[in-house]
């Protein structure tokens, strides 16, 4: 399901370490400064946010007990130590979920960065980022994450927006919680509530959006901004009931063509593609030179953003038809135009986009 996609945003301020520029290109931090620590800690948003990331990511999931943790998956094993603290609650597929822990427990647990288990050794997603076993790191909660960005802003006097998905609120429902609801109910207490709040409220979750724009926005007296982020469908992201009552994986195809992207504009302000998704599968370094995307053009005629997904300097996932982060950079945000880019590396992301931005106003 690979598809060419695109589209440009809305202006915003960018920051530098020493100068405050108008920008138009929006730096959202993945995960916080997933680059250089454990995705997700309050360690890896403080630093976001000094490398002058616009937007701090959070994956929302809920426990046992109904409190909304700041935490990608549904499952632990991948960036924690469950299985020798909790080695007896693995379920029968062998993983051990989130959703069945209490936030007391969770708070037990060593975060460290993510990794899997090869032929019997322990090995990590991004060999060259930071080392593996140091346990330095806890879970924590939404509201403390929340709390920390506002302390920041009084402390320093810059305000960082924010970004949180929804994480797989089907799964939630299908384990009795309403997980939309909670995080709504969580933003509205922090004082989000309204289309120009620095908030942006994501999901791979089509249906749930619709829910949440048509039911849950009005009845909560909100009014926030929503993105519907795209996915490959082997991925798994979204499952949805088919006719005959069997769960399977959602499928994204309508919403890489022109009606889905109509669509789609009348329940979401901006849609998050894989940047991949963006591209010809057949894209060169030759043919990158003169790329262009219908994607983008048709989102930018019904007044969408796209902040595609997930920007890497790490060598093995620089993709083949570009010799550099700065050239995957210069390609999306200044051929392609899209609006602003999910990256692990805020700050080279930040400088980047500031260097832009003097050069292109002597």
């Amino acid at each position: 399901m690979r598809s060419i996609l695109l589209l440009p945003l809305g202006l915003l301020l960018g920051f530098s370490a020493a100068l405050v520029f108008a920008q138009d290109k929006v730096v959202i931090a993945h995960r916080g400064a997933s680059g250089y620590l454990p995705e997700h800690t309050l360690e890896a948003k403080v630093l976001a946010f000094a490398q002058g990331a616009d937007y701090l990511e959070q994956d929302v999931v809920m426990t046992a007990d109904d409190h909304l943790i700041v935490f990608h998956d549904l499952t632990l094993e991948r960036m924690t130590n469950v299985a020798q603290v909790f080695p007896e609650r693995a379920r029968e597929d062998g993983s051990f979920y989130v959703i069945d822990f209490t936030l007391e427990e969770l708070r037990t647990l060593k975060v460290s960065e993510g990794s899997s288990v090869v032929e019997g050794e322990r090995r990590a997603g991004f060999p060259g980022r930071f080392p593996l076993e140091p346990g330095f790191f806890r879970i924590h909660t939404l509201d403390a994450e929340l709390k920390l960005i506002a302390g920041l802003a009084v402390s320093t006097g810059r305000t960082v927006g924010i970004y949180p998905e929804l994480k797989s609120p089907w799964f939630h429902h299908q384990h009795g919680k309403d997980l939309a609801r909670a995080v709504l109910e969580v933003l509205a207490a922090h004082g989000y509530r309204d289309s120009d709040d620095p908030v942006y409220v994501q999901s791979f979750d089509y249906p749930e959006l619709v829910r949440v724009k048509h039911e849950l926005l009005p009845e909560l007296g909100l009014d926030l901004k929503l993105v519907q982020l795209i996915a490959d469908n082997s991925w798994g992201e979204t499952m949805a009931l088919d006719a005959s009552g069997v769960w399977q994986p959602y499928d994204y195809a309508w919403m890489l063509t022109q009606a889905g992207v109509k669509q789609l504009a009348t329940v979401v302000d901006g849609v998050g593609p894989a940047y991949d998704m963006l591209v010809p599968a057949t894209l060169t370094s030759e043919t990158a030179k003169t790329a262009v995307s219908p994607f983008v053009q048709w989102a930018h005629l019904e007044g969408l953003q796209v902040h595609p997904y997930t920007f890497r300097k790490d060598p093995e996932r620089l993709p083949p038809w570009v010799d550099s982060f700065d050239a995957l950079l210069e390609l999306f945000l200044y051929r392609l135009e899209v609006d602003g880019v999910f990256t692990d590396f805020p700050d080279l992301a930040r400088q980047f986009v500031d260097r832009q931005f003097v050069e292109s106003h002597p």
